[in-house]
């Protein structure tokens, strides 16, 4: 490869003229003719067997350099990258210059990462906390909801209906006095103040007693999904067969012991203040990372390629992509089920795709302020054998998926990450 210019001509946009020299062309243009040739009919040959130069006079000499010159030139520019020092994020055009025996010249027009990025203000920022008391009110919700799981159904038979019970009802819809599809069910479990049903429908349960048979009225609302039933009042048919309500169990060791490892309630208490207090600090500190982010991305000065959002929203999409295949379905069944084009799931991904760009530049730009881009021997060692650990997998194995140097640039962000964390201020 012969890197012949690289001239900038506009914001992180270089034109390069690059040189493939004529034996690596030539090389790859025969390997493209052995694998080509097997499937070409020349008269006179077994098919396969066909030499090189017998095709190219048939088909013209350059019938093999296409396939070649898609072949090498992405490593060739690579490379030149890699010369000139650009950090190429992505290519806008390439054109063919000249290609023949004595090699093959391209141009290509590309986009580079950021090259004047600065950040400021980054140390201090302030950041409002999330309270993390645990309070008494806390720890009696948290117990409620377990109340409430360990909850068993008992028959109601001496009161009417209250918001909160479950009733077991016969209903049948009439509207203009026709039953309409869909309206009926026999012995269908509605729990009063659900929501399950239209506005006024359960409210008008409340008060009857088992065995009662009574209609109500209501109406559909204009934004109904059966657009036939939109808007139009009805009446239900209702015959009540049962009601129930929940038996909550008394909160006593007994209770204790079956819903956790305490022998006591004033244990079980404790046990629930630790968990709300780890769950209220992470929280905590889950929005203190948000804000900080935040802060960073706009404290950013870089003029940045749209291209370099467009591949963050490519690497979500085949992240996406693996997440579904693990669960036994791929991209393609999704869009199918989903209504949705890869294109408006891309979409989905713009916002958080913006802000990874800009956070991953503002960090980076920190850790070279800062001296974190000086990363040691130690540091990388140490990194491998925590990507090992959480991955289950041998260190050795690690380090033949992630190149040295691109862990480097990680740890270092991670570095800069934690100044600006440890430098916030709580407010």
């Amino acid at each position: 490869m012969n890197l012949k210019s690289a001239n900038k001509i506009d914001t992180n946009k270089y034109e390069v003229i690059v040189e493939v020299e004529a034996d690596v062309f030539n090389t790859e243009v025969n390997k493209v003719y052995r694998r080509e040739v097997k499937k070409i009919n020349i008269p006179g040959f077994r098919k396969g067997k066909a030499p090189r130069a017998i095709i190219e006079k048939m088909y013209g000499e350059g019938v093999f350099y296409d396939d070649a010159i898609q072949n090498l030139y992405p490593g060739a520019l690579a490379d030149a990258a890699e010369e000139e020092k650009l950090d190429v994020v992505g290519v806008d055009d390439i054109s063919v210059e000249e290609a023949g025996k004595q090699g093959f010249t391209f141009k290509a027009v590309v986009f580079v990462s950021p090259e004047e990025v600065d950040i400021n203000g980054y140390e201090g920022i302030k950041i409002v906390a999330k309270p993390t008391e645990v309070t008494e009110e806390l720890v009696n919700e948290e117990i409620e909801k377990v109340r409430d799981r360990n909850s068993r159904l008992v028959t109601v038979e001496d009161r009417p209906v209250k918001d909160g019970d479950i009733t077991v009802i016969d209903f049948e819809g009439f509207v203009d006095g026709e039953a309409f599809e869909g309206g009926k069910a026999e012995n269908f479990n509605l729990t009063i103040g659900s929501g399950q049903f239209i506005p006024g429908f359960e409210e008008q349960i409340i008060g009857k007693s088992t065995g009662d048979e009574f209609t109500i009225d209501v109406t559909f609302p204009e934004e109904y999904q059966a657009e036939e039933l939109a808007g139009k009042a009805s009446q239900f048919k209702i015959k009540l067969h049962e009601i129930k309500e929940k038996e909550l169990p008394e909160v006593d060791d007994e209770f204790v012991k079956d819903v956790s490892d305490s022998e006591t309630v004033d244990e079980y208490k404790e046990e629930i203040r630790k968990d709300i207090a780890e769950r209220l600090q992470d929280e905590a500190d889950s929005d203190a990372e948000r804000q900080i982010v935040e802060k960073l991305c706009e404290l950013l000065e870089a003029e940045i390629p749209e291209v370099m959002y467009e591949n963050k929203q490519n690497d979500m999409l085949r992240d996406f992509d693996m997440q579904l295949r693990q669960q036994g379905l791929d991209l393609k069944t999704y869009i199918q089920y989903s209504g949705m084009s890869a294109d408006d799931i891309k979409e989905n991904y713009r916002e958080v795709a913006e802000q990874r760009v800009k956070l991953r530049l503002a960090l980076e730009k920190i850790a070279e302020k800062e001296g974190f881009t000086e990363v040691t021997d130690e540091d990388v060692e140490a990194e491998y054998n925590k990507l090992a650990e959480a991955y289950k997998m041998e260190a050795d194995k690690v380090k033949e998926l992630i190149p040295v140097e691109a862990l480097k640039k990680d740890i270092a962000v991670e570095k800069a990450m934690d100044f600006v964390k440890e430098s916030a201020i709580k407010e």
